[in-house]
C-alpha cells in the first residue's frame, strides 16, 4: 500500500521573508562583482538599501503587528510570527553588516582609485572647508530647526525615513547633560559637490555636524550622532466602511506617517547613553536596533553615481532599443495591428509603441472609446496626457486607476483627479481587490463594423521604469480576446459577471484554476509515459497551494523549469518531491519583471503571458490577467526568449538542495549574459533598420499637433529621464 505524500509538509517550504532576504543578497552580490562597471556596483549597493527600506515598512511591519496581537498560526514553513521576526532580524543584521563591509572595503577604495572621493571634513582643502562653511551659513542655517528635549519640551516626532542628528550638550556653567534633535532637511541634496576637484563630494549631515554648535549658543556639544527611524507604512484601508475610497486613501496616507517605529538605525560609535535614550523614546525593541559602520541610509549612493562627471567607462554601455517602423508615428498603428499581432520585449523594444498606440487613439477620428487599467505610472506620464486629450476630443475614455498601489497611492490619487478634470470616467479600483492587470482597449468604427484593438502586458504603463524593467507586451485585434477584454472592463466598471472567457483567464481564482488544470493535465501525461514539460518565469513564487501542486507534478515525473527572480518558497532537490524541478534566478542590469507560463504536451506548445506572479495575493486578492500568445511566430519568439534566459550562465544563480543559490558553473561554455545578448540584438536591428533608405509613404499617418501647435511632449529627451527603482 502506497503511503500518501503530504506535499504541504513545512520542511518542504522556505519562509517567505527569509527567501526575500536571500534575493536582496543576490542584488548585493552584484555590488561586490568586479566584472560589473564600478558606478553600477555603487548603484546596486544603493538599491539593496531601498529594497530593505520598503521591505521593512511593509513586510516586517506586518510581522510586528501579528506578534503584538499574539497571532499563533504558522506559515507554510512552520514558523509562527514571533519566530519569523526573530529569524528576520538575525539575518537582516548579517546582511546590513555585509552591506557596510562592501561599502568600506570594496566600493569606497575602488572609487577613490579613479578620482571619485566621498570626503570627511578633516579631508577637505582650505578652499573646500570655506565652501561648506559658506554653504552652511547661506543655505542651511536659516532652514535648520533644533528641537530641545527636556521636561517642558517633549521628544519631537521623528518622521519616517528622515535622517536626524541626536545631540548631547552641556551648558557653559553646568555639567548636566541636555538633549536635542536636529532633522537633516530633505529639501537639500544629500550629496554635496565640492570645489577644487571634479568629483569631490561630502554628505550634507557631515556639514551640519561640523557647524551644529552655532545653533546652540552658550552650550557645548559633547556628542552628535546620526540616526534614522523606519515606521510601519502599510496602508490599511477599511473599504467596507466608506463609500468614498479616494477620501479614505487620502486619510490613511496622513495616518501612515505616524505608524509605529519598527527599525532604528544608529551610528556604530553612538554612546550607550544616547542609544538608550533613543530606544526608550522611540519605543523599539533592542533586536530592531541596527548599528551601522558608515553613513546611514545608503540610497545616497544612487545620487552619488549620478553626480559623477565623466567616467562613462564606469557605467553600462548604452544600447539602442528597437521599434518596428510600422508602430511609429509615421504609420497608422491600427493598420499594422490589423495585419498581424505584435510582441514587444521591453526595454529592448521601445515602450514608445505602447505610448503611440494611445496617442494615435486619442486623435483618430474613427476611435470611439479607450479603456485602460493603470497601476503605476510615471510622474510625468505621456499616457495620462493622451487619455485626457482623447476625452477632450470627444471620445469615451474610461480609466481604472488603482489608488491602493503601494507607495504610489499619492501619485495615483493625483492622476485620478487630473483625469477626471480632463473629462475621463475614472474608477478607483474595486472593494477588497487591487487591480493589477495591464490592459488597454481601443474601440474603433471601421468599414466592416466595430473593431477592437488591445494591448496586454506583463508590466506597468510606466514610460520610465520601462527603460530598466524587462517585460513583454502584445498588440492584437483578435476578436475573442477583444470580447474578453470588453467583458473585463464591464466587470470592473459595473456589475457584469461574464459566465466564461474565450481566451483570457482572470484573477481572482481564474488564473489559479487555469494553472492547476494545466498541471493536472501534465500529471496525466507523465503517468501515461508521454512527454510533458512545464516552464514558467515570474518575480515571486510563494503560494503554498501552487507549490504543493508543483510537488505533486514533480512526484509524477513532470519536468518543471522555473525562472524566479525574487521570493521562492519552493525547495528543489527533495527526494521524490521536487527531483524534477530546477529553479534559476537572474539578477543583472535590468530588473526581470516579465511573467511567462509555458506548457509542452508532447510537442503541443502552449505559451501564455500574465500580469500575475504565483503569490496568494495575485491569485486571490487582485484582478490579474493571463493571456495566450496565439500567432505561431510570436509563440516561437517567446520560447526563444525563455530559452536564452535559461541558458544564461553569467547572471543566473541556481537554487541548490539546501535552498541557497550558487552561480552557474560555466567551465567549457562560452559566457552568455541574456540581458546583454538581447540588448546587442536590439542594437543590431536598429542599425540594420537605419541602413535601409527611408521611402516616402503616400498613405502615411499624419499625427495631429496639439491645439497650441507644440510638438508632442514624448520626445527623445523624455525617454532618457531616470527614476529610482
Amino acid at each position: 500500500m502506497k503511503t500518501k505524500v503530504d506535499y504541504y509538509d513545512p520542511k518542504f517550504f522556505t519562509n517567505r521573508e527569509l527567501s526575500w532576504l536571500d534575493f536582496n543578497d543576490r542584488v548585493l552580490e552584484e555590488a561586490r562583482d568586479k566584472s560589473n562597471p564600478l558606478l553600477e556596483r555603487v548603484k546596486f549597493l544603493g538599491i539593496t538599501q531601498s529594497n530593505l527600506d520598503e521591505w521593512y515598512m511593509v513586510r516586517v511591519a506586518s510581522l510586528v503587528k501579528l506578534v503584538e496581537v499574539k497571532y499563533q498560526q504558522p506559515d507554510a514553513s512552520g514558523l509562527i510570527p514571533i519566530e519569523q521576526l526573530k529569524e528576520v532580524n538575525r539575518k537582516a543584521h548579517d546582511q546590513i553588516n555585509k552591506q557596510y563591509t562592501t561599502l568600506n572595503r570594496m566600493i569606497l577604495p575602488a572609487i577613490n582609485q579613479v578620482g571619485i572621493h566621498l570626503l570627511n571634513v578633516e579631508d577637505l582643502t582650505e578652499r573646500q572647508y570655506q565652501f561648506i562653511r559658506g554653504y552652511f551659513h547661506d543655505e542651511l542655517y536659516p532652514v535648520l530647526t533644533p528641537m530641545a528635549d527636556d521636561s517642558s519640551r517633549p521628544f519631537p516626532f521623528i518622521s519616517n525615513d528622515s535622517l536626524n542628528l541626536s545631540l548631547r550638550l552641556t551648558g557653559k556653567d553646568s555639567d548636566k547633560s541636555l538633549y536635542a534633535t536636529l532633522q537633516v532637511p530633505s529639501i537639500f541634496p544629500r550629496v554635496v559637490k565640492l570645489p577644487g576637484g571634479s568629483n569631490d563630494f561630502i554628505l550634507l549631515e557631515e556639514i551640519i555636524k561640523q557647524f551644529a554648535n552655532q545653533l546652540f549658543v552658550n552650550y557645548d556639544i559633547e556628542e552628535v550622532s546620526t540616526f534614522r527611524a523606519t515606521r510601519d507604512m502599510d496602508l490599511d484601508v477599511a473599504e467596507e466602511d466608506t463609500s468614498d475610497l479616494l477620501k479614505k486613501v487620502q486619510q490613511q496616507l496622513k495616518l501612515r506617517e505616524h505608524g509605529h517605529v519598527i527599525r532604528l538605525e544608529v551610528d556604530s560609535n553612538i554612546s550607550g547613553k544616547l542609544r538608550k535614550r533613543l530606544v526608550k523614546e522611540l519605543k523599539i525593541d533592542e533586536d530592531s536596533v541596527y548599528e551601522v559602520n558608515g553613513p546611514i541610509d545608503l540610497t545616497f549612493l544612487n545620487k552619488l553615481a549620478s553626480a559623477v562627471v565623466g567616467h562613462d567607462d564606469l557605467k553600462y554601455p548604452p544600447f539602442k532599443a528597437y521599434q518596428a517602423k510600422e508602430l511609429n508615428s509615421d504609420h497608422n498603428i491600427f493598420d499594422a495591428i490589423k495585419k498581424h499581432d505584435w510582441l514587444m520585449q521591453h526595454p529592448y523594444d521601445k515602450f514608445d509603441s505602447v505610448v503611440e498606440f494611445i496617442r494615435q487613439a486619442s486623435i483618430d477620428k474613427e476611435v470611439l472609446a479607450i479603456k485602460m487599467t493603470l497601476y503605476r505610472v510615471s510622474g510625468d506620464s505621456p499616457i495620462i496626457k493622451y487619455l485626457g486629450r482623447a476625452a477632450q476630443n470627444g471620445k469615451q475614455v474610461t480609466v481604472l486607476v488603482e489608488v491602493k498601489a503601494r507607495f504610489d497611492e499619492e501619485n495615483n490619487v493625483h492622476w485620478a483627479r487630473t483625469l477626471e478634470k480632463m473629462g475621463c470616467h475614472v474608477i478607483y479600483g474595486l472593494v477588497g481587490l487591487k487591480t493589477h492587470s495591464k490592459l488597454s482597449l481601443v474601440v474603433r468604427r471601421e468599414q466592416n463594423g466595430i473593431q477592437r484593438y488591445i494591448h496586454m502586458g506583463t508590466g506597468n504603463y510606466n514610460d520610465v521604469t520601462a527603460h530598466f524593467y524587462t517585460d513583454l507586451g502584445l498588440l492584437t485585434c483578435n476578436n475573442d480576446i477583444g470580447i474578453d477584454v470588453t467583458n473585463i472592463f464591464n466587470m470592473l466598471s459595473g456589475y457584469s459577471q461574464p459566465p466564461f472567457f474565450h481566451q483570457l483567464h482572470i484573477s481572482p481564482h481564474g488564473i489559479r484554476d487555469f494553472i492547476n488544470d494545466k498541471l493536472n493535465h501534465a500529471i496525466k501525461y507523465a503517468k501515461e509515459g508521454r512527454p510533458v514539460y512545464v516552464r514558467m518565469k515570474m518575480n515571486s513564487l510563494s503560494d503554498k497551494d501552487m507549490i504543493a501542486k508543483m510537488y505533486e507534478a514533480s512526484h509524477a515525473g513532470v519536468k518543471i523549469d522555473l525562472i524566479v527572480r525574487g521570493i521562492c518558497c519552493l525547495r528543489t532537490g527533495i527526494p521524490g518531491i521536487s527531483d524534477t524541478i530546477t529553479v534559476h534566478s537572474i539578477v543583472g542590469r535590468f530588473l526581470e519583471h516579465s511573467r511567462i507560463y509555458m506548457f509542452d504536451f508532447d510537442g503541443d506548445q502552449q505559451v501564455y503571458l500574465s500580469s500575475a506572479d504565483l503569490m496568494t495575493r495575485n491569485l486571490n486578492r487582485r484582478v490579474e490577467q493571463l493571456f495566450p500568445v496565439l500567432q505561431p511566430d510570436l509563440t516561437q519568439r517567446v520560447l526563444d526568449i525563455y530559452q536564452t534566459m535559461w541558458d544564461d550562465n553569467v547572471k543566473t544563480r541556481t537554487m541548490i538542495d539546501d535552498g541557497t543559490y550558487k552561480r552557474v558553473d560555466r567551465r567549457g561554455h562560452a559566457p552568455l549574459n541574456s540581458q546583454e545578448y538581447f540588448a546587442a540584438q536590439a542594437t543590431k536591428m536598429v542599425n540594420a533598420q537605419q541602413a535601409v533608405p527611408r521611402q516616402k509613404n503616400d498613405k502615411q499617418f499624419e499625427p495631429m499637433m496639439s491645439p497650441q501647435n507644440q510638438p508632442d511632449p514624448f520626445d527623445e529627451e523624455d525617454q532618457d529621464r531616470g527614476e529610482n527603482q
